[in-house]
């Protein structure tokens, strides 16, 4: 099976961080001009939005115009953002290196980044309100989801098992970093799948089934890209794990093993999407390109 996207996908990929970064920028374009709003911006710029695509492409899928869904894919943008803020910072992965460019608390300062992380997770589910995703029901149905996939339930937990990993007496199994990762990274993924079809009104379930073996299958590709990959490309420091003496996908499968099972998973994700037939092909080629990209 080829594992490579088709040729019309970066643009695709490239027209939906677009239009969500227009829409992250009109919501901000009326606060006041002070540093933690500058900081947001600086936050917000730049990045795949594969997150906010996900959102766009799912209701896509089900003829739901972008402009209908595009607070969605804005929302999980920033509240993606303001996971990246924290986690940059000393008391976390201690990052000054972010998309190319300086972190924020490199940028500005410590108490700036804790704010503008603040703001951008608040930000998150104001835009969640907007009347334009529909009615009352279906916006709280987002809302809840996205609290419970970016808390304690979900990335905030992944983040916490990540933090203790460090001093852990011995490294985590593969299972332990399966569980750790499904909340760090593919927590954020599934709610973005997922939300398309629920803007819908239709089963989430397959899109759930297609984004859980994605999510993995982006983190085993982040681990192997971490051995193999440039920093100058990923825009960050690389192999941070391996000095740190963190188990990883690729510390524990081998290098060819952790590509191997990265394929197996696109795979599943593929055939999860089959109810769908070629209307699902955007998604599919959004599922290769996470272990095809090199950043």
């Amino acid at each position: 099976m080829s594992f490579s996207a088709t040729p019309n996908f970066p643009t695709a990929l490239s027209l939906a961080a677009s239009r969500v970064q227009t829409r992250l920028d009109t919501a901000l374009s009326d606060r006041a001009d002070e540093p933690v709003i500058h900081a947001m911006r600086y936050a917000m710029s730049g990045g795949k939005r594969l997150r906010g695509f996900l959102v766009l492409e799912s209701a896509a899928m089900f003829g739901i115009a972008p402009e209908t869904a595009l607070s969605a894919a804005a929302a999980v943008e920033a509240l993606h953002a303001y996971s990246l803020v924290h986690d940059d910072m000393p008391c976390m992965d201690d990052d000054d290196l972010r998309r190319g460019q300086p972190t924020v608390h490199v940028k500005w300062d410590e108490a700036t980044a804790v704010l503008a992380g603040d703001a951008l997770q608040t930000l998150a589910f104001e835009l969640l309100t907007d009347p334009a995703l529909g009615s009352a029901e279906t916006r709280i149905t987002l809302v809840r989801g996205l609290a419970l996939a970016s808390g304690a339930q979900g990335m905030v937990l992944g983040q916490a098992l990540d933090i203790a990993a460090e001093t852990a007496a011995s490294p985590l199994t593969l299972d332990q970093i399966t569980r750790l990762q499904a909340g760090k990274t593919g927590a954020l993924i599934r709610w973005s799948a997922e939300a398309g079809a629920i803007i819908a009104g239709t089963d989430p379930a397959p899109l759930r089934a297609y984004a859980t073996a994605l999510g993995l299958a982006f983190q085993i590709a982040d681990d192997i890209l971490d051995v193999t990959g440039d920093a100058a490309v990923a825009g960050k420091r690389l192999q941070k794990d391996a000095t740190a003496g963190k188990a990883t996908f690729v510390s524990l499968l081998g290098l060819d093993g952790a590509q191997a099972r990265a394929r197996s998973l696109v795979a599943e994700a593929e055939h999860h999407l089959a109810p769908y037939g070629p209307k699902a092909q955007t998604l599919i080629d959004a599922a290769r390109f996470v272990i095809a990209r090199d950043s």
